[in-house]
């Protein structure tokens, strides 16, 4: 039997599974501000990846830097989620959130600014 797939699918799940609350965690003490470092840490992961024979670490090289990019759009959404009340705030960054409404979506594209208007639309309005 061979458990190469098994294997990198447990390396897989345990990754994702640990940056959740890596990504909580950074987000109470530094904010949004270190997603340059998980934007480096992503890039020099998938990199590494490239380079690395064995199969495991190369898998798990590449899972854990796509994580890492993945994590940049978490770490935005995470201070959504603080603003919306669903996490802890920090206290000592407290003038860094801005009261939401509780019904806003956390999705990027409901957000996104209509490029043409119509006459009778508002340019600013958003999707949703």
């Amino acid at each position: 039997m061979y458990f190469t797939g098994i294997t990198i699918a447990v390396m897989t799940f345990l990754t994702i599974g640990i940056w959740h609350p890596i990504v909580i965690k950074t987000e109470y003490r530094w904010g949004t501000r270190p997603w340059i470092a998980y934007l480096l840490v992503g890039l020099c992961c998938i990199v590494s990846a490239l380079f690395v024979e064995n199969i495991y670490m190369s898998s798990f090289l590449g899972v854990f830097g796509a994580s890492a990019l993945w994590g940049i759009g978490e770490l935005f959404s995470q201070k959504k989620r603080v603003e919306k009340g669903w996490f802890p705030m920090n206290p000592k960054r407290k003038h860094e959130y801005q009261k939401i409404d509780k019904n806003e979506t956390l999705c990027p594209v409901h957000h996104v600014r209509r490029i043409y208007a119509t006459d009778d639309e508002d340019a600013t309005d958003t999707r949703g």
